[in-house]
């Protein structure tokens, strides 16, 4: 039976059809208050944004989740887990301030923010989902152990997964360190005929497995953890990976993740998702691309496979705003990002159980 997911589109002529009202509705329509018994901690999953990202979700409308989770009798707190790569989110401190940084402040979005995986990204707890790759995964304790869960996502391209939406949201925002380390798993490699000794990935990686000799970068694959912030920095493509080999079990490995996330209490979490500022990155960068397509709208289910398909089949229908892609392309994200199969996460999750790719859409 097709999942439902709920649709607002981007159009507004007064303050009853704005954006801040329909993510109130889309709340409503999802059954937010099923979701959420009273007293629920609840856990409102999303991204803050690496400093010097301003196309990360707008704090406004995180606030009307906020109110909506209270008004459902729950006590909400905005939290997300540190990273894998060095930055402004690598560690709780500074997550906390680059939130703040970014309008996710309590006396803005009238709730705290809590960092799920501890100081430094190493509070987890076991889950047992016995799948391809893994037996058990490592997710972050206070994500685990919320009753309940709102996951808002801001949907995106992304270098590694093609796209980004609830599930990336789920499998590499939901896990600790060790858990990205899992999922992560594989090692670069240097074309040192393309490489220009710029030293730009040897100051980005956090594990000091990249240097330069004779002018050219070198891989420790001992220290390497495929956090692949070397491939984002590089200016000339000269860090890649074996796309043929690593990429599918790559996300094979992310939706594993998401599973680990979401299992044994589906019933408990629901997703929205913002079709807003599609930029070719995932927010995850320092800087803010410009969009691949136009803004397309806000989405909401309880199926976060079907979510994400919706949203996938919306922007390879809408027009490129980036003269370089095809507007007819298929997979416009495949387009911008040739190596990358995002379609993987769709397939494999409805495979685990997460939900079904075929969906019928509800505009409200």
């Amino acid at each position: 039976m097709p999942a439902t997911v709920y649709y607002a589109d981007m159009h507004s002529r007064s303050l009853e059809d704005s954006k801040i009202a329909k993510v109130a509705r889309l709340c409503d329509a999802v059954g937010l208050k099923k979701v959420i018994k009273k007293n629920d901690l609840t856990a409102i999953k999303l991204h803050f944004g690496e400093y010097g990202n301003d196309t990360h979700l707008n704090p406004s409308l995180v606030r009307q989740v906020v109110d909506k989770v209270m008004d459902a009798g729950g006590k909400p707190f905005l939290t997300d887990t540190t990273t894998l790569y060095s930055g402004s989110r690598h560690n709780a401190v500074d997550h906390l301030q680059t939130a703040y940084l970014h309008g996710f402040a309590p006396s803005v979005v009238r709730t705290p923010v809590i960092i799920a995986d501890g100081l430094y990204g190493e509070n987890d707890v076991p889950v047992r989902i016995k799948a391809k790759h893994f037996k058990d995964v490592h997710i972050a304790t206070e994500i685990r152990r919320a009753p309940s869960m709102v996951v808002l996502s801001h949907f995106k391209g992304h270098e590694m997964a093609g796209f980004g939406g609830a599930i990336k949201n789920l499998a590499m925002g939901g896990a600790s360190v060790p858990g990205k380390k899992d999922q992560h798993a594989t090692h670069v490699q240097v074309d040192e005929k393309t490489c220009v000794g710029c030293g730009k990935c040897v100051k980005a990686c956090p594990q000091k497995a990249l240097s330069l000799r004779k002018k050219k970068s070198q891989v420790d694959v001992n220290r390497c953890i495929g956090c692949f912030e070397c491939i984002t920095v590089c200016p000339v493509k000269a860090i890649s990976l074996d796309w043929a080999t690593e990429m599918t079990p790559f996300m094979e490995r992310l939706t594993e993740y998401a599973y680990g996330v979401v299992k044994g209490r589906q019933k408990r979490i629901c997703y929205i998702n913002f079709v807003l500022n599609v930029t070719p990155d995932c927010d995850c960068v320092a800087w803010s691309d410009a969009p691949l397509v136009p803004d397309l709208g806000i989405l909401a289910s309880t199926d976060p496979v079907a979510l994400d398909q919706a949203c996938f089949d919306l922007v390879n229908k809408a027009p490129s705003l980036d003269p370089k892609l095809d507007s007819d392309a298929p997979d416009k994200f495949t387009a911008r990002w040739p190596n990358t199969r995002g379609d993987v996460q769709l397939s494999y999750g409805e495979e685990l159980g997460m939900g079904s790719r075929k969906y019928k859409l509800e505009k409200i």
